[in-house]
């Protein structure tokens, strides 16, 4: 890496991005992250920050200014309480930023794309099961994504492909399966399982009301993948010259009632699960890992019951202080 190298990540003030600004920083990039908002739970790290609307080209253009790489993960998202209840706001958000950032990539110059996809652009048909067969990246096709979220995904995904074909720009794309750790939404609706869980557990063992609601009957399966080792997945495809969409997710699959039976044992308590009506997303998820390991000879490393380990601890003391405040 040359230490003149200047990077953009969108969506810094995120989750994801807000991470990523760090681990670059570490490795002695220049960093410019740009979002809507700030990161709400600890300062960012990025050399400069904006406050952009990149909906806007003007500020996509501001944005992708005098920088090398841009790590593109700017979305409108969240939990599948949000995903299934927005599609026209996500589908006409989320395609706006993208076409914005890699046009203006493109004018401006820029000479790698990173573009953070999702394992939502997967079929409904093949997600039917508790029990399915791990997700290779070929299966995306004949495309069935079960919401907007996932149609955009993908279609950003072939977007970027015609960008390197059409303008010669190096790109990347990840397809994310259920990413969790500390410094994420944890609470308002936009938080995702492992995040919502903590959340759940932590009220019980801290009001003494051990009852825990579950949206479904709990017996849907998901592979979760702890937020350092995304990150580390993310760097190792940016700097390799694979350019097809990659899984980057751990292929580990549970049940939601397992994962609530981690986090209860990391917290110490026994509680009640609920089952209540509630947005389930697809029966079944999880990762081929065949891929990864064959192109980046690495795969996620820290296990479910480590990482949520470290983000349990983390959200118990958030929501103590907003309990005790």
């Amino acid at each position: 890496m040359l230490k003149k190298d200047r990077v953009l990540v969108t969506g810094a003030g995120g989750f994801i991005g807000h991470h990523l600004v760090s681990y670059l920083k570490k490795k002695g990039y220049w960093i410019r992250g740009v979002d809507i908002k700030e990161p709400e739970y600890e300062k960012s790290q990025a050399d400069e920050f904006l406050v952009l609307d990149l909906r806007e080209k003007d500020n996509a253009l501001k944005a992708t200014k005098g920088v090398d790489h841009v790590y593109a993960l700017a979305a409108d998202m969240g939990g599948m309480g949000f995903i299934s209840s927005n599609h026209a706001t996500i589908l006409y958000n989320n395609s706006m930023i993208n076409l914005n950032t890699i046009e203006t990539a493109r004018t401006n110059g820029v000479k790698r794309y990173f573009y953070a996809s999702s394992a939502c652009i997967y079929p409904e048909y093949r997600q039917k099961e508790v029990n399915l067969t791990p997700l290779k990246e070929e299966d995306a096709y004949p495309a069935q994504p079960q919401d907007a979220y996932g149609w955009e995904k993908l279609v950003s995904e072939i977007l970027v492909k015609y960008y390197h074909e059409e303008h010669g720009i190096e790109t990347r794309v990840a397809r994310f399966h259920n990413i969790f750790g500390p410094l994420g939404t944890w609470d308002g609706g936009r938080e995702k399982a492992p995040a919502a869980v903590c959340r759940k557990v932590a009220i019980a063992k801290l009001t003494g009301n051990h009852e825990v609601e579950i949206w479904g009957d709990g017996k849907q399966t998901r592979s979760f993948c702890y937020i350092d080792d995304c990150i580390e997945g993310i760097y190792k495809l940016m700097m390799s010259d694979f350019r097809e969409p990659l899984n980057i997710g751990q292929d580990r699959m549970v049940t939601i009632n397992q994962l609530v039976d981690i986090i209860t044992d990391i917290a110490g308590i026994k509680v009640v699960k609920k089952h209540i009506t509630g947005p389930q997303g697809v029966r079944g998820r999880n990762s081929d890992n065949t891929r990864l390991r064959k192109e980046l000879q690495w795969e996620p490393e820290i296990s479910l019951e480590e990482g949520l380990a470290r983000t349990y601890k983390w959200i118990e003391e958030q929501v103590k202080a907003k309990i005790v405040s």
